[in-house]
Formats: C-alpha cells, sequence, structure tokens
C-alpha cells in the first residue's frame, strides 16, 4: 500500500484522502468535498495473473490541454515508464501502469464539435501524439497536484467475448454504441459521448475471470443522475435475470465476464 500511495501521488499527483484497515481513498483535496477517485485494498499475498477478464484501464481525464501537459511533464520529472501515446482524434491519451500493472490512461478531450466523423458515425482514430509539442505547454504548475475538474471518464475492460457484453451494456443497461473496432472492440456511452466504457478480447477470446483475491479491478462505479434512474437499472437488470446485490443505497451487479459494477445515485440530486 506504501508504494502504491507513493506512486499515485508522487507520479500523478493523487491526493490521500483517507487510510484504514488495508484501504486507502485517493483523489482530489481542496474542494469543499474531497472527491475520492480510485479505492485501493492492500493483499500482499494477491497473485498477478494474466489472460483474464477484468480491467485493461481507468482513464483519468484532465480539464484541459494545459493539464495534461502538466500530467506529461510530471511523468518526465518522476522518470515514469510508459507504455504509449495517441492522438485518437476526440481526445488526446498517455498511458502507463502503477507499480501493480493496472492499467492508467491520462486524457484530454477535444471539444465535441471537433470529434472527427465518417460516413456520419463517429470516429476514433489512434494516431502519433506529439508529446515534444505536449510538452511545450506545460507550465510551472506541473508538480501541483489534480485540479478540481479532473474525473474518471471512463473505464475500458478485458470481457470474454463481445456479443453478451454488447448485450449487457446496450441492451439491458441502455448505452449506445458509439464505435467498433472490427470483431475485437466495441465503445458505449451515454448522452453521446465518446465512449464511458471499452470492451475488448484482447486478453484471449474466451478469457476466464480472475481467480478471486488477484491483483486487478474489484468493482468500478457508475453515477447515475438521481434514486429513480438507480431504481429503473435494478430493474432492468432483474427483469434480464443478472443477479442485483443492495450494497446500502446502492446496487452491485456483475457482467456476464464477471465485471462487477457499483451503480450509485448522485447524492447532489
Amino acid at each position: 500500500m506504501d508504494r502504491s500511495i507513493r506512486f499515485y501521488q508522487a507520479h500523478l499527483g493523487f491526493s490521500l484522502l483517507a487510510r484504514r484497515d488495508g484501504k486507502a481513498w485517493l483523489g482530489i483535496r481542496g474542494t469543499a468535498e474531497p472527491a475520492a477517485l480510485l479505492a485501493l485494498s492492500e493483499s500482499r499475498s494477491a497473485p498477478h495473473v494474466s489472460g483474464t477478464t477484468g480491467l485493461y484501464h481507468f482513464a483519468i481525464l484532465v480539464p484541459s490541454r494545459a493539464h495534461l501537459a502538466r500530467a506529461l511533464r510530471r511523468l518526465v520529472d518522476t522518470r515514469t515508464r510508459l507504455q504509449g501515446a495517441a492522438d485518437h482524434g476526440v481526445s488526446e491519451a498517455i498511458y502507463l501502469a502503477d507499480p501493480d500493472e493496472n492499467g492508467i490512461e491520462i486524457y484530454r478531450d477535444r471539444p465535441r464539435a471537433d470529434w472527427p466523423e465518417v460516413d456520419g458515425r463517429l470516429h476514433m482514430g489512434v494516431d502519433p501524439l506529439d508529446l515534444d509539442a505536449l510538452l511545450e505547454q506545460a507550465d510551472d504548475r506541473a508538480s501541483s497536484d489534480l485540479d478540481a475538474g479532473t474525473v474518471v471518464g471512463h473505464v475500458h475492460l478485458h470481457v470474454a467475448h463481445l456479443a453478451p457484453a454488447k448485450q449487457f451494456y446496450v441492451d439491458v443497461l441502455g448505452f449506445d454504441v458509439m464505435q467498433r473496432y472490427g470483431p475485437s472492440a466495441l465503445f458505449v456511452s451515454a448522452g453521446g459521448y465518446h465512449h464511458h466504457i471499452g470492451l475488448n478480447t484482447w486478453a484471449g477470446v474466451g478469457a476466464p475471470p480472475p481467480p478471486a483475491g488477484a491483483i486487478g479491478l474489484r468493482h468500478f462505479t457508475v453515477r447515475l443522475p438521481d434514486s429513480a434512474a438507480l431504481d429503473q437499472v435494478a430493474e432492468r437488470l432483474r427483469h434480464a435475470g443478472i443477479p442485483v446485490e443492495s450494497v446500502g443505497k446502492t446496487i452491485l451487479a456483475r457482467d456476464p465476464s464477471a465485471n462487477a459494477i457499483l451503480f450509485v445515485a448522485d447524492p447532489a440530486a
């Protein structure tokens, strides 16, 4: 846990909001209500596995290109190993992993009016990102903590098969398909966003779930606008015969690849 906290603070600018009983909550400090974006759980005996369903990466969405430049400058200054970078047309992104090899994306969105389309449909590409030009926009605030406007913009998951994943996320939950990459990846969202959830079979078609307690994703959170929307999701899941677990004022469900989703209602609603 100490190693992970140091990484997220020093390399990415997270603040430690709370820590107890082998768990830690990291996010943004300095706002009226500190926002936790990430929860970590420690297990010194947790195995590292590959070729399973689970987390491909979670994506930290920063408010602007200047903020992305600051993030890159911090990564350079801390000699962080990058796994890649890309211009997706809709966004610019940097890829890396934490000390336990959990995938991370840091990205900024372009204005929606500038998102590319092909034949009237959204098109996300994979073009090179000019890191030198991006670094030129970094200012002397490159070592500052995460900006208050930072959120988790999307999650990207390994799944066993795309067809059951599409049925779950689109037909049952109601997300819209935004783009499909051949037979191996699908991107879905709400409200016309380029994607809130990415789904891929890059760990292998038919990949099994990871063993209990393995390093990786425990669950991700989908925040709904109000309690009525939460009730509607619960009813859709039950109608589809998908087991739903109530956890306080939230519900927990698993997709066909055993990826767990916690649905919550916006407390401000």
